[in-house]
This record gives structure tokens, C-alpha cells and sequence, in this order.
């Protein structure tokens, strides 16, 4: 069973406050949707109205062609995995695995063949007679997966799975999640407040802040055009260099003018008529400055990061800090001078006092 997910017009809230009002939001069938987020931000509450465990006050959610809006988690079509692996301490893992199913009376010889299929797909099939206390915790929350994946449902919600985990482990599971979505073919939503997470898992990110949504795109789009400062600030690593400034009418066309900057627009894509003279935030992602001899700008190191497959230089640029990314390689010291460049078609401008795009 597949079906896509689709939010209307929901509205929740806890007494005097309102958490969603009027939130929309359409999920295809197969695709795996990230949340992403501050904690705070409303992303779990709604992962949680989706699978049952919070009521709404208004709107409708439907899954396939049913409305489920006052169903039951358990007759929604549904399978969560949640941050804590919540798995029975006295239990095998194969009595964990299968619990559900023969509750739901299922027939043994079908119980077999899906606990086989899912330890299978998650390479616990040597664990299956182990108790969870005996388990690491990357191998309980593959048992916590796999628990999901018997329940042989169309679609599947993630609350930050990987949360508890290491880094090392959360890199593996990341890829044994990709890899299930592939072979399943299920609906995926993803909550999470890791980028990295979102930007390998999704097809498209859902960035939320304060309980609305800030845009709905691909990873490429997101990252590459952000649609407002919030959203260009927190999906990058290391973070997106600003620069504050103002759009001045140049003989060829508009151009940015800061006290150390002054770059020409004209291939900007703006999204309406800029104004003369209004402030704005210039950004910038460290990867998208080129370092070259016979660059028009001039900055000086302060400091180097080596991050093992690149380093990372940090830089002043008149008064304003500027991170660089460069070859992991490159041989700099403190008080450098280095000549950069800002290509035109990776910049981006947003309004200073509201903080959109341009």
C-alpha cells in the first residue's frame, strides 16, 4: 500500500496557542520529504498530526485517497520511527520485530518471511535472537527500522531517528535509509534539525520557523537559492558569508556598494526592479569565492581550519569576517593576503530590513 500525504488547511492548538493555522502542505507518492528546522519550530507537532498521536482543531489530512483526519494511528497505513527506539527490553529482536504483527493476528509463515526480509535489508539477520541491552545503539535503532519496514506500510515518519546516535553512525544509518527508500518505493516524512541530514536524504526540504513554512524545494534549490536570510543562514556549513550594502545605479546596470565591496549585477537575477539606494545583506557561500593572482578584491587570513577533505580560511574583508573553502592543500598563514573573486551568479541578495530574497 503507497499513497501520497496531503496537509489541508490544518489548524492545532494548545489552549490560548495557536501552534499551525492554515498549513498546507502536499507530499507525492514515493517521495521522502524532509523537515527541517530549529527545535521549536512546529516539526515534530506536525509529523505527529500526520500519524495520529496529535489531534487538529481544523483542516483535514488525507493519505492515498482517505481522509484520516479522526483515524486512529493504527488504521492510518502508516509506520514511525521515533528518536528514542522504544523497543520492548525483554523481547528478542525477533519477538521486536514481529510484535505488531502478531498482535494484528497475522499469519505466521507471512511474519517469517517479513522479520527475514527486513533484517535482510538492515543487516541485523545475525542479531535476531539478541535482546535490545545487548544491542550498540546503531544496531538498536536498525531493529527500530526495521520494526517500522514489517509493518509492510505505504508510508513511513521519521522523528530525528538519528538523533542519539554518533556521527560515524549516523553517516551509516543515513545511507541504509536511502538505500530503504529506494527499494521500498514508500512515502517518507523526515523530521530533523541536522542540514547535512536533509540535504543527502531528500528530494525536496520542507525549512520551517516558527510553526511556517520558509520554502519547499530541492536540495539544490535550497541551498543554491535560498528564499530568505533565515533560510540561507541555517542550511549551510560553515555558514553563508554576509555582507551589508546597498543597491547603487552603476553605468551598466544596478550594483552592490559596501565600504569594502562594489559589484556590478547585471546578470543578477532579481526578482523585481531593484531600488536605488535600498539596503541590503550581499551573500555569499565560502565555496563560491575564487582565489586567483589577477582577483579585483583583497582580503587577509586570520586564521585556517583544515576540515581533512578541504580547508577553510578565515578571512577579513575591510571590517567584515569572510570564509573561504579551498583545496585542502593550500599552504596559508596568518596574515596573508589573498585576491578574490565573487561571481555574479552565485551571489545572493536579500532586503535588509525584511530579509528576503531579491
Amino acid at each position: 500500500m503507497k499513497g501520497n500525504v496531503s496537509v489541508r488547511e490544518v489548524a492545532i492548538a494548545y489552549g490560548p496557542v495557536q501552534v499551525f493555522d492554515r498549513l498546507d502542505l502536499e507530499v507525492a507518492q514515493s517521495e521522502f520529504l524532509v523537515l527541517l528546522g530549529p527545535s521549536g519550530c512546529g516539526k515534530s507537532t506536525l509529523l505527529n498530526a500526520i500519524a495520529g498521536l496529535t489531534e487538529v482543531d481544523d483542516g483535514e489530512i488525507w493519505i492515498g485517497d482517505r481522509n484520516v483526519t479522526w483515524l486512529e494511528p493504527k488504521d492510518r497505513g502508516i509506520a514511525m520511527v521515533f528518536q528514542s527506539y522504544a523497543l520492548y527490553p525483554r523481547m528478542s529482536v525477533r519477538s521486536n520485530l514481529s510484535f505488531g504483527l502478531r498482535v494484528a493476528r497475522t499469519p505466521k509463515p507471512e511474519i517469517e518471511r517479513r522479520v527475514r526480509m527486513a533484517a535482510d535489508m538492515l543487516q541485523i539477520g545475525d542479531l535476531l535472537d539478541r535482546k535490545p541491552a545487548e544491542l550498540s545503539g546503531g544496531q538498536r535503532q536498525r531493529v527500530a527500522i526495521g520494526r517500522a519496514m514489517v509493518r509492510d506500510a505505504g508510508v513511513f515518519l521519521f522523528d530525528e531517528p538519528l538523533s542519539n546516535l554518533d556521527a560515524q553512525l549516523r553517516a551509516e544509518l543515513r545511507v541504509e535509509i536511502k538505500r530503504l527508500h529506494h527499494q521500498l518505493g514508500a512515502t517518507m516524512i523526515y523530521v530533523t534539525h541536522d542540514q547535512i541530514e536533509a540535504l543527502t536524504l531528500a528530494d525536496r526540504i520542507a525549512v520551517m520557523k516558527d510553526r511556517v513554512f520558509q520554502q519547499i524545494g530541492s536540495p539544490q534549490e535550497i541551498y543554491q537559492r535560498p528564499t530568505n536570510r533565515f533560510v540561507a543562514t541555517f542550511v549551510g556549513s560553515p555558514a553563508m558569508n554576509f555582507v551589508p550594502g546597498r543597491i547603487v545605479a552603476g553605468a551598466d546596470g544596478p550594483e552592490f556598494q559596501s565600504d569594502a565591496l562594489r559589484l556590478p549585477l547585471g546578470s543578477y537575477p532579481f526578482l523585481g526592479k531593484p531600488e536605488d539606494g535600498v539596503p541590503v545583506e550581499l551573500g555569499v557561500r565560502p565555496e563560491h569565492i575564487i582565489v586567483a593572482p589577477d582577483a579585483p578584491h583583497d582580503v587577509t587570513v586570520e586564521m585556517t581550519e583544515p576540515m581533512g577533505s578541504d580547508l577553510l580560511a578565515w578571512t577579513r574583508l575591510g571590517d567584515r569576517p569572510l570564509s573561504i573553502r579551498l583545496p585542502a592543500e593550500t599552504k596559508l598563514d596568518t596574515g596573508d593576503r589573498l585576491r578574490v573573486l565573487f561571481p555574479d551568479h552565485r551571489l545572493n541578495l536579500f532586503d535588509a530590513a525584511t530579509g528576503s530574497r531579491l
